[in-house]
């Protein structure tokens, strides 16, 4: 799977882990930045991460920021994007399986190298269901963003 990965500045420790956990399970990381600690701003790092999705170019995005708020807000302001702040793995695959999440977020401070490894393994290995409920559920979404 094409993944891309993108961080601020704080959370870029962690995405550098995400980075090479992804590949070690052999999927296609594409690192968006941040390169270093230099000071960003989340709304750009959200951007970063998720226009590849809408372009197609990656299946899906991982993006951290210091709780994972911020970025979760500005990933989901982008039209058919359906980003998740998960810190359990339940949230990661169910998020997947029902929602058809596209951008697993994570926050950088609030989670370890541990349990980001469990939740992006949970996330890159589930698949959405498709079940009629969960269509149905989607389609409100999207109407929601037509109107918007």
């Amino acid at each position: 799977m094409r993944i891309s990965v993108g961080a601020d500045h704080a959370g870029f420790d962690l995405k550098e882990h995400v980075l090479e956990f992804l590949q070690g399970m052999g999927h296609e990381a594409v690192d968006v930045g941040t390169h270093d600690k230099t000071p960003v701003d989340y709304p750009d790092s959200a951007a970063a991460v998720v226009q590849p999705i809408l372009d197609k170019s990656v299946e899906r995005g991982i993006l951290i920021c210091g709780s994972g708020v911020g970025a979760s807000v500005a990933a989901n302001k982008f039209h058919g994007i359906r980003a998740g702040l998960c810190h359990d793995t339940y949230s990661a695959h169910q998020g997947v399986e029902h929602d058809d999440m596209n951008v697993l977020v994570l926050g950088g401070r609030v989670i370890g190298e541990e349990m980001a490894r469990e939740l992006v393994r949970a996330y890159v290995n589930a698949h959405y269901t498709g079940e009629e409920r969960h269509v149905r559920r989607l389609a409100k979404i999207h109407a929601i963003e037509e109107k918007n």
